[in-house]
This record gives C-alpha cells, structure tokens and sequence, in this order.
C-alpha cells in the first residue's frame, strides 16, 4: 500500500508538471503535443484491445460436471492442436463391422496418448490460470479416464493373441466383436470432450468435422 501510494503521488506529480508545460506552449506546438499524445492514446488502445477485447468464456458441460474456460490465444491454440489430433484418428471414427485394422486402432489411440501427454509435459505449458479451467485438464481427463484404461486392457490382449498366432487374421481373435464394442464406447466418450476442444478453439460447429469415415485410422 506504501508502495501504491508513492508511485501514485510521483505519477501525480509527472502529469501535472507535463500539463503545466504543455500549457505554456504556443498553439502550433501545443497541436503537434496534443497530436503525439492522441497517436500514443489510440496505439495503446489498439494494443489493449488486441490483448484483451477478444478474450471470450467458453462454459463446458461434460459428464455432468460444469467447466468455464476464459479462451486466451494460448489456450486456444492447444485446444485447436488437440482437436485436430483427435477429430483425425479412430478416436473419433468408427469402424464399420468387419472393417478397419484393430492393431493400427489401437496404435492411433496410443500415438494420440502421447502426444496428449506431451503437451502437459512441456515445459511451455502454462500454469493453470487464477480463476476457471485449463483446457490441459480436458486432456488429463482424457489420459486418465478414457485413453489410458482402454490401451492398458487391449494392447496386451490383442499382443498375446499375435504372438500365439503370428500371421492370423485379427478376425479370428476371440475378442475382436469384444474390441470394437468397448472402442465404439469409448468413442461416444470423447466426442463431447473433443467436441469441447473445439469451441474453446473458436472452430465454427466443431461437430461437423466429426462425421464418421471409414478413411481413418
């Protein structure tokens, strides 16, 4: 408070010094002053609006739990890579009956995983912010609640059953209707949390790029 107080009287004091000579100046200099200052006022106005004018809040219902995210640039551009990771792989296209590769399946969510995890490893990984969610809270959710329970039970499953049987197709895997029950689960899953990533991004109806395709893996 101390502190406040004496930049506040030497702020003051600096101002009223600069009035008082700005008023003693003819008229020509006193434009070309008041013209400097006006440029000065309208760059930093240009400058605060930028920073701050389009920081939106984007609230988030997911499972039942209310998250509100205050979208600055740097979280909007994690939200933006994390949606474009995950809107590309199988985690959010299905596969269709009797198609598609399980072990390229389980590989896509892994490699998803990881770079999920690096990103809230990253020493450029901001702190979380002083009021509302962080959206690398979205993909600890998604690390720990979805990816890596699915990939702990059906990596070594479907491994053991390649390794007893090199060269079968995975459609004689006993498990493979089990598999792609859980991965048709697991999908519904993440679609609202990546649906979530989306709208933080500021993408325009997230949803749509979620179409299923048979093209992804």
């Amino acid at each position: 408070m101390a502190l406040r107080t004496v930049l506040a009287g030497v702020t003051g004091s600096v101002i009223g010094t600069a009035v008082y000579s700005i008023s003693q100046t003819d008229g020509q200099r006193l434009s070309t002053i008041v013209g400097c200052l006006i440029g000065v006022a309208a760059a930093l106005g240009l400058e605060l609006y930028r920073r701050f004018a389009q920081l939106t809040e984007v609230r988030l219902v997911l499972f039942g739990n209310e998250m509100s995210f205050a979208t600055k640039a740097d979280m909007r551009q994690a939200a933006q890579r994390m949606f474009f990771q995950a809107a590309t792989r199988v985690a959010t296209r299905p596969l269709e009956d009797c198609s598609g590769n399980l072990r390229e399946a389980l590989t896509s969510l892994n490699t998803l995983f990881t770079l999920y995890r690096e990103l809230l490893e990253s020493y450029t990984t901001p702190p979380p912010p002083a009021k509302g969610d962080s959206v690398y809270e979205l993909a600890l959710d998604i690390l720990t609640f979805e990816l890596a329970p699915f990939l702990a039970k059906w990596h070594p499953s479907l491994k053991d059953f390649e390794d007893r049987y090199p060269g079968q197709d995975e459609s004689e895997w006993p498990q493979n209707a089990a598999f792609r029950a859980e991965l048709g689960q697991l999908q519904e899953r993440l679609r609202p949390y990546v649906i979530g990533l989306g709208e933080i991004a500021g993408i325009r109806d997230p949803e749509r790029h979620l179409h299923p395709s048979r093209r992804s893996v």
